[in-house]
């Protein structure tokens, strides 16, 4: 095994930071340091839990400039658009301190002669945040606001590919006033951390990644009876109907396609269209798309930059092959795209029509910036394929018809149902999955249940 851990920018392929892997023995410390903290922390009343967790937010949001920029280098953001997710950090952090009071009190059941009854919401101790690269600010952010004010302690264990963004998270609540041993990041490989999963010192998981590495995690944490969250991807659908306003659809599509390069488990990677508009829609959007501006994250006038690595891009490059040569037809001319090079990150946003569901490209996961477009004759046909996968994060619908829109939304085996707007998490709503992509969901009040546990009060006052 490794003693490093490296990062390699997508930008330019330098290796952009290097760390030490925590061993076995700093595990155990880290895992000590925080049974001994959630014991005191566990104590400390809620007003003051959330008082620190509101001073970290500012402090992290105070070097957004520094962060944003080192976005850029480990994941390939583009600049322009980096120091956004510093923002939807503090949101989501900021509305679930919001609803902490009202999520975390006991729940009094009704009166009863000669008793006092209540259920507490427990803490459940130590929990581990595994989070990812793609989104590496608001992921782990889901979860680790809400299991400090519930009063337990966080490990969080970042992707290789983003480490400081574990070190910012943690540097800011360390600023801000929390004690010793509350919130720590560990660097680790895959093995040590599938073996602390096992270890049956942590209550709880909340891992964000693929399919199958969720599988591994369930898997470590099988017979040690403590809760796991997982979100492990999609392969988001939307339907454009025949009454929907084509203009704000297109442009709305487009960027759930393509933002992040396409790196987003809930960005749209199929849209089936109403025949009836269907090549108005297929026009506009390829227009819109061959807009974009292909280039390295840290120059400001690109708007799409490289994906992760280049084993990423050319998972994508053979996707898209495939489809051609089982007959779909290529919207996009990638030689228009100069920074598009085989055998690098850097790849061309790609439209594909006369596409179906023998297809990869349409059924398999692609995390990349390329979306097939499917002609529909109706909402039947359209929901049957927007139910054809073994994801389901999130699914849309474009259409001016709320009701019949809210019928069909319905039907649709998804986590989250949107209705003209996509690839967008709300922090007042529950985010989950169904199907592979996982189980369990973070944000909400919801987002509180799985780092808590009841505890019944049942009191007798009178003998």
């Amino acid at each position: 095994m490794l003693n490093k851990q490296q990062t390699i920018s997508p930008i330019d392929g330098s290796v952009y930071l290097e760390r030490d892997y925590a061993q076995p023995e700093q595990v155990g410390v880290a895992l000590e340091l925080a049974h001994r903290a959630q014991r005191q922390w566990r104590q400390v009343p809620l007003v003051e839990r959330k008082a620190l967790c509101s001073a970290a937010v500012r402090a992290f949001v105070s070097n957004k400039d520094q962060i944003a920029q080192e976005l850029c280098w480990q994941m390939g953001r583009p600049i322009k658009y980096a120091a956004g997710e510093v923002n939807s950090f503090a949101e989501r952090a900021e509305y679930m301190i919001s609803i902490a009071d009202t999520a975390l009190v006991p729940l009094q059941q009704d009166e009863k002669a000669g008793f006092i009854r209540y259920i507490r919401r427990e803490p459940v101790g130590v929990v581990l945040v595994i989070a990812p690269w793609n989104f590496p600010l608001h992921t782990p952010i889901n979860v680790i606001v809400p299991a400090l004010l519930a009063g337990n302690c966080v490990i969080l264990k970042h992707s290789s590919q983003t480490p400081l963004c574990a070190e910012r998270i943690c540097q800011a609540f360390a600023e801000a006033g929390l004690p010793e041993g509350v919130l720590q990041y560990l660097h680790m490989d895959h093995e040590s951390t599938e073996a602390l999963v096992a270890s049956g010192q942590v209550n709880h998981v909340a891992f964000t990644g693929s399919v199958s590495a969720g599988r591994k995690i369930e898997q470590a944490a099988a017979g040690q009876f403590i809760g796991v969250g997982l979100e492990l991807g999609g392969k988001d659908p939307a339907y454009i109907r025949a009454d929907a306003d084509l203009d704000y659809a297109i442009e709305s599509t487009v960027d759930g396609a393509f933002f992040n390069s396409g790196q987003s488990c809930c960005g749209l990677e199929r849209i089936y269209v109403h025949e009836s508009v269907y090549d108005a829609y297929v026009e506009g959007f390829v227009a819109l798309v061959k807009r974009f501006h292909l280039g390295r994250s840290d120059d400001p006038n690109t708007t799409l930059g490289p994906m992760v690595r280049t084993s990423a891009a050319d998972f994508v490059r053979q996707q898209i092959v495939e489809a051609l040569e089982q007959g779909a037809v290529a919207q996009i001319n990638a030689n228009e795209f100069t920074m598009d090079r085989p055998g690098s990150p850097y790849l061309a946003p790609q439209v594909l029509t006369q596409v179906d569901h023998t297809m990869r490209v349409m059924t398999e996961e692609s995390f990349g910036p390329v979306v097939g477009i499917m002609k529909v004759a109706n909402d039947e046909e359209a929901i049957g394929l927007m139910n054809d996968s073994d994801l389901g994060l999130t699914a849309a619908i474009f259409t001016q018809d709320m009701d019949t829109g809210i019928a069909l939304g319905d039907e649709i085996e998804t986590g989250t149902f949107f209705i003209n707007r996509c690839d967008y998490l709300d922090p007042a709503l529950a985010w989950a999955g169904v199907k592979n992509t996982g189980r369990g969901c973070t944000l909400s009040s919801l987002g509180f249940e799985a780092l808590t546990q009841p505890k019944s009060y049942h009191i007798k006052t009178k003998l």
